[in-house]
This record gives C-alpha cells, sequence and structure tokens, in this order.
C-alpha cells in the first residue's frame, strides 16, 4: 500500500511528488516510533503530516520540542500529528530518548521512518535542488475526508512558526463549517468575509443587511 495513487488522481494528471491543493492525499503505510501506521485509518480526522530534514539537527529539534510542547492544542482542534523523516526507526527513538533527557520533553507523535525516500518522493518533500536524498520541511494539513488543504515548504536554515500553523488549522476548520472566508490577518474571534454577491440586486441588497460593508464586494460580518 505504500506509495499507493488512485486511478481518479491519474486520470486527472496527478502524478506521484505533485501534491496539490484539493487532491486526495496519497495513501501509504509506513513504520513509525509508535508502530505501523496508515493514513487511511486517520479518515474522520485531521491530520498534520511533516518531514523534517533530519534527527539530531539543531532547527528539526527546537521544531519537535514546540510540536510536543503544544501537542494538546492540535488534539482540541482533532487533528493528529504525524512526523516523517529518512533517518531510520533506531535514530529516531534514540532522537526523542535524547530530546527527553536534555530537555525534559516527551515526544507523545509517531515519527515515520522513511528510509527508502518512498514517502518522501510521493509526496514532493525531496528537492533535487536542496537535496537528492533528504526531504525539505514540508507540511500538509490533510482534512477528515483526506483531501489536502494546505500545504508548506519551508528552507532548511528557518523553523516552522507554530502559531501561523494552529491559525491556518483554525481558518481552514472555520471556513468547512461556516461557508466563510477569512480577511488578511486573521485571528480566531475576529471578523470574517461574507460571500460575495453573485448578480447585481444582491448586490444592492447586500449593503442593507447590516454587515459591516468596505465596499459591494467586500463585507464583514461576526463569527
Amino acid at each position: 500500500m505504500i506509495g499507493m495513487m488512485s486511478g481518479d488522481q491519474l486520470i486527472h494528471g496527478e502524478a506521484p511528488g505533485r501534491i496539490t491543493l484539493g487532491m486526495i492525499a496519497p495513501d501509504f503505510e509506513a513504520k513509525t516510533t509508535h508502530g505501523k501506521v496508515k493514513l487511511s485509518e486517520y479518515k474522520g480526522k485531521w491530520v498534520l503530516l511533516f518531514s523534517h530534514p533530519g534527527d539530531f539537527t539543531p532547527v528539526c529539534t527546537t521544531e519537535f520540542i514546540s510540536f510536543a510542547k503544544r501537542h494538546q492544542e492540535f488534539r482540541m482542534r482533532g487533528v493528529e500529528l504525524l512526523g516523517l523523516s529518512v533517518d531510520s526507526l533506531p535514530s529516531h527513538i534514540a532522537w526523542v530518548r535524547d530530546i527527553e533527557a536534555n530537555f525534559g520533553v516527551k515526544i507523545t507523535f509517531p515519527i515515520i521512518a522513511d528510509l527508502d525516500t518512498t514517502i518522501s518522493r510521493l509526496y514532493g518533500m525531496i528537492h533535487p535542488h536542496i537535496s537528492h536524498i533528504s526531504p525539505i520541511r514540508s507540511l500538509f494539513v490533510i482534512d477528515p475526508n483526506r483531501v489536502v488543504k494546505m500545504i508548506f515548504f519551508y528552507p532548511a536554515g528557518v523553523g516552522r512558526s507554530l502559531d501561523e500553523i494552529l491559525r491556518i488549522i483554525d481558518g481552514l476548520q472555520l471556513v468547512a463549517k461556516e461557508k466563510t472566508d477569512t480577511p488578511a490577518d486573521w485571528k480566531p474571534g475576529d471578523p470574517v468575509l461574507v460571500e460575495p454577491p453573485h448578480t447585481q440586486s444582491s448586490a444592492e441588497d447586500r449593503l442593507k443587511e447590516g454587515y459591516d460593508c468596505k465596499a459591494w464586494y467586500l463585507c464583514y460580518k461576526k463569527p
């Protein structure tokens, strides 16, 4: 099952290494620090799949400490964390133990050992201009229907902002629930955008509906 893609994805021109927003995340089965996992078994839950270049490296260590410290914040949002690198399981286990011993932080989510780079290549995590063997800092937010909702690629020397990741997840979940959009720099609790009108008459009516309208096509409402 590792790296298998559906016929629909192939018919619509999707190929391994070309993951795009809105497509069904390719299924895979992999060995992790918590045993075997299969992406399709997470159906019904949000998943944050993220890769790191290597164990026992400074930036990656700070990221994993941050993810572990804020794991409960992801759980409160119904999001499962799933880390990945091309290091071996013994390396992952040793690194996790080292983080706990040296920083007092327990890594409570699974880390995939993608030794043969199958998943890394399937998800386009390996960028050959950077490295032919190690994934860059990639991040995929996958919704309960296994649809890819957000993709981030980061350079090796820049650590990820968990505040921004959580903000985007909050926005994605709100949009899915309320059928609305969020404006630039939106934070939970801020006003959201009203769907733009589709006819001239509805544009005129929009201005009378009690929204905070800056223009006929740009109106805010309370979330």
